[in-house]
């Protein structure tokens, strides 16, 4: 089994695995390289300017980080050409169809990038241009493969003339019009081969040798070379069916025990159907893959939240009756060293309000809960560009010390702690109350970035946090932003607010984005006051997705039922749209 993804950068430690195995496919594969190529990948992909060509490359892995093959694409986003520059499997995967997988994705990101074509070079199976038999005998079989394609080598040309006599085996130039009738101009043909050996030769081409070829292009269109081998040549499509990469889709990790925390009190607005009207909305797009949720250490929360607070939600949880709740009612604020020795009496000690019941469930839910934004988070290590942990009870306001506000475990602030690990993050917290916890938890902190906007506290939950003067402290003054908005706003002045939070995150230059996510921004919903439709959430997730960030969503509030459908898939299918314009712009 393998996969195909597409690497951005080495910035993930998985990545710079995967580029260093590249790497050596191309010295076995290409022992003719001089070293200083093969070196040369890793600058590609971080300075394409230098290069002038915006580098994109795709692997084939397995689960366990192993490469099988790669394609490494060069793209001219101004001529609007691609140039296919290695396609090569490792040998010991060869004939699994591995090649044509990688194949049919650079044709199809070709298509998105509004290429012409794809070019590449091939070598010839001309006994005249290539007097080794079986070097011949390989040549052929590779241009079997891309004629199955609709690719084929370009005729009438001087394209294929060496640079000193010595030379065998000079390469055709191979042209993959990506099923288009239209034939390739003369003028247009001349550019792009100019482009490609100025790029790719440079000054090892003899003088005056870039313009003899060029100026062999005569013909008007240019003249392919018919069908040699597959007679009855039917050409792949290059549209959206077959293999999608990674980077395209979102891992989806639901709480598969989220019901199983059902308070049925009256007034209880955190219930299990907000899951299934969101999982509603969402099931319409062909953008998820379903991920199982796994089981992580509980030494995660315990990085996060205060061990008093851990054990005693579990040894709690576990006493209480099936069916009954415990509601925090004693707040013990003059003496808090001194906790009460009931527990049911002790609960107010760690919560923050009267209305987040403990129950017989409330941990295991939770504890899940955790479990899937760690599962959503380890998908981007995996490959995935973004993850959606959705799942209930909520987290945002779970402090290092205390829970309240319907949470328990904050998951999203455990899932950006585990990031950390691999480079700095940003949360941007956009339900419409104040995200408490992530701004507790990490308010020392200067390697996660917290900011969220939300109903000014005057008049929403929390009451006592999210003040727009509350920038962090010691190593983390200036990495906490608060963004209170008046109780009466619409989407207008949101996105105006949300543009402004982005640029601050963008100037942080993180590694990962978090987003603890809520739908209580809507309009009518039970807990807050805004009046954001589904048209302005497309916009938001569009705003976001075009960020261009490894994303991780963690699903928090939303409390209007009948508008969580339409409201999850309009956000999903405006976040899917930005991240497909920052990708066409990251590649342009």
């Amino acid at each position: 089994m393998f996969r195909i993804r597409r690497i951005f950068d080495n910035v993930v430690k998985r990545d710079r695995e995967a580029i260093a195995q590249v790497q050596e496919i191309l010295k076995k594969q290409f022992n003719a390289l001089n070293p200083s190529e093969i070196d040369r990948l890793v600058r590609q992909l971080k300075n394409p300017l230098k290069y002038r060509f915006k580098t994109v490359l795709f692997i084939a892995d397995d689960h366990h980080g192993r490469v099988k093959g790669f394609a490494l694409v060069q793209h001219e986003p101004v001529m609007r050409f691609c140039y296919l520059d290695y396609i090569s499997i490792s040998p010991r995967d060869a004939g699994r169809g591995i090649g044509a997988v990688l194949y049919e994705m650079v044709r199809k990101e070709a298509l998105t990038l509004e290429a012409e074509g794809v070019f590449f070079e091939c070598l010839p199976d001309d006994e005249g241009l290539c007097r080794d038999p079986e070097l011949r005998r390989q040549n052929a079989l590779r241009l079997k493969f891309y004629e199955r394609f609709g690719a084929f080598p370009i005729v009438g040309t001087r394209y294929e003339t060496p640079f000193t006599a010595t030379d065998d085996a000079p390469p055709y130039l191979v042209f993959d019009a990506l099923s288009s009738t239209t034939g390739l101009r003369r003028n247009r043909a001349r550019e792009i081969v100019r482009a490609i050996l100025e790029r790719k030769y440079g000054r090892r081409c003899p003088a005056g040798y870039i313009d003899m070829v060029a100026e062999s292009f005569v013909d008007d269109p240019v003249t392919l070379r018919p069908p040699l081998y597959e007679k009855k040549q039917r050409p792949q499509a290059a549209g959206p069916a077959g293999v999608v990469s990674l980077d395209r889709r979102i891992a989806l990790v639901i709480n598969d025990r989220h019901d199983i925390h059902h308070v049925k009190d009256r007034g209880y607005v955190e219930a299990p159907v907000r899951i299934k009207s969101i999982l509603e909305g969402i099931r319409k797009l062909d953008i998820f893959d379903d991920i199982k949720p796994r089981s992580f250490p509980e030494r995660h929360i315990r990085a996060v939240h205060n061990n008093s607070l851990v054990d005693y939600l579990k040894k709690m949880c576990a006493q209480i009756e099936p069916g009954k709740s415990v509601y925090p009612y004693v707040f013990p604020i003059r003496n808090a060293a001194k906790p009460p020795v009931e527990m049911p009496v002790r609960a107010g000690y760690y919560c923050i309000d009267t209305f987040t019941p403990l129950n017989r469930n409330a941990f295991t839910s939770a504890r899940r809960a955790v479990d899937c934004a760690l599962t959503a988070a380890e998908m981007l290590f995996e490959g995935y560009r973004s993850a959606y942990a959705l799942v209930r009870p909520p987290g945002h306001h779970a402090e290092k010390r205390a829970f309240g506000g319907f949470c328990y475990f904050n998951s999203a602030a455990i899932a950006a702690n585990y990031l950390s690990t691999a480079g700095t993050v940003a949360i941007l917290d956009i339900d419409y109350h104040h995200g408490n916890g992530s701004q507790n938890i990490f308010y020392k902190r200067r390697d996660v970035f917290t900011l969220s906007i939300h109903g000014n506290p005057k008049f929403a939950y929390p009451y006592f946090s999210g003040f727009a003067d509350e920038k962090g402290k010691e190593d983390g003054l200036g990495f906490n932003l608060n963004m209170p908005l008046e109780e009466k706003i619409d989407g207008i002045h949101y996105h105006k607010t949300l543009h402004m939070a982005l640029e601050k995150i963008r100037k942080y230059k993180p590694v990962f984005l978090v987003v603890a996510l809520g739908y209580d921004i809507a309009k009518g919903d039970p807990t807050g006051t805004w009046s954001l439709n589904a048209s302005d959430f497309e916009e938001n997730g569009r705003m976001i997705g075009a960020a261009g960030l490894p994303t991780l969503l963690v699903q928090e509030g939303g409390y209007r039922v009948p508008m969580l459908a339409r409201n999850a898939n309009s956000f999903f299918k405006g976040f899917t749209d930005g991240a497909h314009e920052w990708r066409i712009r990251n590649t342009t």
